[in-house]
């Protein structure tokens, strides 16, 4: 086993579920039930899962959505505004300003990926402070809340994955989980077991507190003002294209791909790892996300810093982006998942799409498996 690879002990065994009792402890408590794990000590299986079966508990409540409509004419103006950017992004936009917003496109999905979602969600890897203030600041860029915000949801998206409590729960519908979530209120579960959550690591990390606290001047600052300026200033673009280029068909566009994780690789694609669970391997959804797509493998072992069994970059830029900190010692104690626990779950839940079984495989190469067994374990 690799150094720092979380493995779960031989010991630990299934605890046969009595579904007659699970039926009637559901009855007497309707809040919602936890259904997955959010980090290595959550488990309760040698394959990584929970003792219990959540099948049940997975459904969305008969309710009528209270839509929020300011929400609502909010993100239609940023869809319409992105699509008048696209065309002028296309017609009239000077090369720099596309660059421009490609760039920022990067270090904004960076910001999420690699900040707020394994750093700080699922606390997958650790970071040094220089890492950490660059990671706040593409997060800021991003505007997807502030990261102490997004990480809270996120473990509750995690723990309660397509309950009443998941913010975007899956079992409401594509849209829904795409992009509906946003436009109404909150579900009363999602709250309660928001404030439920142990939240003490985020608030000791003074750099994500300096961004709650300071959030409604800096993220205009980074996602609105800055990336409009810019184009003006140093090659005389139009203020036309640096507002709805540079800023909102860029935004725009960042958010969509970004809920792509939330509906479509929640609903499209192979699950090598479960077959009980929605979240699926999605390539494509990957491929715009830095890596984020393998969202079966993902939910099956959140404590992973790759998201994925593999170790390879070609459609997993933020691996890249953290294993290249790894190197000058910035990111560190970057945590995988022991071979044995893999093949366990695949052979006991998976699909069977799981194509090659690497760990095991004859061709592996000596390079494939320094890629896949990769972990840095520094002291801070």
């Amino acid at each position: 086993m690799p150094p720092n690879a979380v493995g779960l002990p031989d010991t630990l065994s299934k605890v046969p579920v009595d579904s007659d009792l699970t039926k009637e402890t559901n009855m007497e408590d309707e809040s919602s039930k936890q259904t997955g794990v959010l980090f290595e000590g959550d488990v309760e299986t040698a394959d990584g899962a929970l003792a219990t079966d959540t099948f049940l508990f997975k459904k969305a409540e008969d309710r009528q959505l209270q839509w929020v409509w300011r929400n609502i004419l909010l993100f239609a103006y940023v869809h319409f505004a992105a699509l008048y950017g696209g065309y002028l992004m296309l017609a009239k936009a000077k090369y720099a300003t596309v660059l421009f917003s490609a760039a920022l496109y990067v270090v904004g999905m960076l910001g999420i990926t690699g900040g707020a979602h394994r750093l700080w969600a699922h606390r997958s890897y650790k970071a040094k402070w220089p890492m950490r203030l660059i990671l706040i600041i593409f997060n800021t860029i991003a505007f997807q809340d502030a990261a102490y915000h997004w990480a809270r949801d996120h473990r509750v998206h995690h723990k309660y994955s397509e309950t009443d409590a998941d913010p975007h729960n899956a079992t409401r519908g594509f849209f829904f989980s795409h992009v509906g979530w946003l436009l109404c209120k909150k579900h009363p579960d999602v709250v309660a077991k928001g404030k439920g959550l142990d939240l003490s690591d985020l608030r000791a990390d003074p750099i994500l507190m300096f961004q709650k606290k300071h959030y409604y001047v800096l993220m205009p600052l980074a996602c609105f003002i800055l990336p409009t300026v810019i184009p003006l200033y140093f090659w005389n673009e139009s203020l036309l294209c640096s507002w709805f280029v540079s800023t909102m068909f860029r935004w725009c566009f960042q958010l969509n791909m970004t809920w792509l994780v939330n509906s479509a690789a929640h609903k499209f694609g192979g699950r090598p790892y479960d077959q009980t669970i929605n979240p699926s391997q999605n390539a494509t959804v990957s491929a715009v996300t830095f890596g984020e797509g393998w969202h079966n493998y993902h939910h099956v072992f959140p404590w992973d810093y790759k998201t994925a069994e593999w170790g390879n970059y070609n459609l997993n830029m933020t691996t890249a982006f953290i294993d290249l900190f790894a190197k000058i010692g910035w990111a560190y104690d970057l945590k995988s998942v022991a071979p044995d626990t893999i093949e366990r779950r695949v052979k006991r839940t998976g699909d069977g799409t799981h194509e090659l079984w690497g760990w095991g495989d004859k061709d592996l190469t000596a390079e494939d498996a320094r890629d896949v067994l990769f972990v840095d374990k520094k002291s801070e």
